[in-house]
C-alpha cells in the first residue's frame, strides 16, 4: 500500500493548502529523510550534479530545507523566489489544490524572509547539495528599477549559491512578466552580468520563462539569452489563469510545447520544470532532450518516494 497516497496525503490535503505546505515544511526540517540518492551524474553549465532532479524553486522559499532536501533524493534544489526586501505577498487564501485534475493554484506574490535572513542560512548549510538562487523584484519596486532588484539579490547571494535563476516570469507579481520583453530582459542581463564577471568565481546564469510566450516573444527571449550568454533556459514557471499560476497535470502539454520550441530552435540547456507529475513524464522530459529537471506538484501529490521512482524509471 502506499502509505502517502493513502494516509498521509489525504489528512494533509484536509487543510489548508498553504498550512499543508508549512506543515510539510516543518517536518521535513524535524525529521531526517533518507532515501538514497541515486547517482546519475550530469555536468551543465560546468557545474557537475550527481543527479538530475531537482527541487524547484517555490517548495523552499527560504532557505529552510537546505540541509534536508537530499534525504528526499534530489541532486538540487532551486530557493526562493528571492527579494531584497522581506514581503509577506498576496493575501490569503492563496494557495489552492485541484485533486480531481493533480492541479495546484498559487497567488503567493513572492512571500519572502529576503536576501539577508536567506543569506545568514545559507552561511550556515552543512550540505554539499548544489543550490540556486532563483530571484526576483519586490512588489513595490517600479519595474523600470527591476534591475537593481536583481542585482541586488545577485550580489548578497553570489559567493554562497552555485547559480543563479533570473525569474521573469511568475504570474503573480505586477508587471513582472514585462521583463521578458527584449529591451527589460536585456538591462537585467547587463547588469547582472557586468556584475559576474567582477566576482572571483562566475556563477552560471539562467532564465526562468513563462509556458504562455507566443512563437515571436519566446525568439526574442532566445536571442537575448544567447546574446547575453546565458547558460541555459528554466522551462517553465505557471501558466496564468485567473488570479495566479497553474501547475501540475493541466500544466504539463503546454509546457512541453515551450520546452520543444527552445531545443528546435537554440543550443541552450533546458531544465524542464512544469507539470512533471510521474516518472514516465519525466522520462520524456530528458528524451526531448532535456539536460537537467525539476518538480514540485509532482511531489506534493505523489510524496516523499517520487524522486526515487523517476530515478528508478530513468
Amino acid at each position: 500500500m502506499d502509505i502517502y497516497k493513502n494516509i498521509i496525503r489525504p489528512l494533509l490535503f484536509k487543510l489548508d493548502a498553504e498550512d499543508a505546505h508549512n506543515l510539510s515544511v516543518f517536518f521535513l526540517k524535524h525529521f531526517k529523510l533518507k532515501n538514497e540518492l541515486i547517482l546519475n551524474p550530469k555536468k551543465v553549465a560546468g557545474i557537475t550534479f550527481p543527479n538530475p532532479i531537482g527541487l524547484a524553486a517555490g517548495f523552499d522559499k527560504n532557505a529552510e530545507l537546505i540541509n534536508h532536501v537530499e534525504g528526499l533524493g534530489f541532486g538540487f534544489m532551486e530557493v526562493g523566489t528571492i527579494t531584497p526586501q522581506p514581503q509577506e505577498g498576496n493575501e490569503r487564501p492563496r494557495l489552492f489544490r485541484n485533486q480531481k485534475e493533480e492541479s495546484i493554484t498559487n497567488r503567493m506574490g513572492f512571500n519572502n524572509d529576503g536576501v539577508y535572513a536567506i543569506r545568514k542560512r545559507l552561511e550556515e548549510r552543512k550540505t554539499d547539495i548544489i543550490i540556486g538562487a532563483n530571484i526576483g523584484m519586490n512588489k513595490t519596486t517600479p519595474i523600470d528599477y527591476a534591475h537593481r532588484d536583481y542585482q541586488f539579490c545577485f550580489f548578497a547571494l553570489q559567493d554562497l549559491v552555485d547559480y543563479f535563476t533570473i525569474n521573469v516570469s511568475s504570474p503573480n507579481t505586477p508587471n513582472l512578466r514585462k521583463l521578458m520583453e527584449k529591451d527589460r530582459l536585456s538591462i537585467i542581463l547587463e547588469v547582472i552580468m557586468n556584475e559576474n564577471k567582477h566576482r572571483l568565481k562566475e556563477r552560471p546564469i539562467f532564465v526562468k520563462i513563462s509556458p504562455d510566450l507566443n512563437d515571436d516573444e519566446l525568439k526574442d527571449v532566445l536571442d537575448v539569452c544567447k546574446d547575453f550568454e546565458v547558460k541555459g533556459i528554466v522551462a517553465t514557471n505557471t501558466t496564468s489563469v485567473e488570479k495566479g499560476g497553474l501547475s501540475g497535470f493541466p500544466l504539463e502539454e503546454k509546457s512541453r510545447e515551450t520546452i520543444k520550441k527552445i531545443i528546435d530552435n537554440s543550443s541552450l540547456p533546458v531544465i524542464g520544470c512544469g507539470g512533471i507529475m510521474t516518472p514516465e513524464i519525466a522520462k520524456d522530459r530528458f528524451d526531448m532532450g532535456c539536460d537537467l529537471i525539476q518538480v514540485y506538484s509532482g511531489l506534493i501529490y505523489n510524496g516523499i518516494n517520487f524522486v526515487k521512482n523517476i530515478s528508478e524509471k530513468l
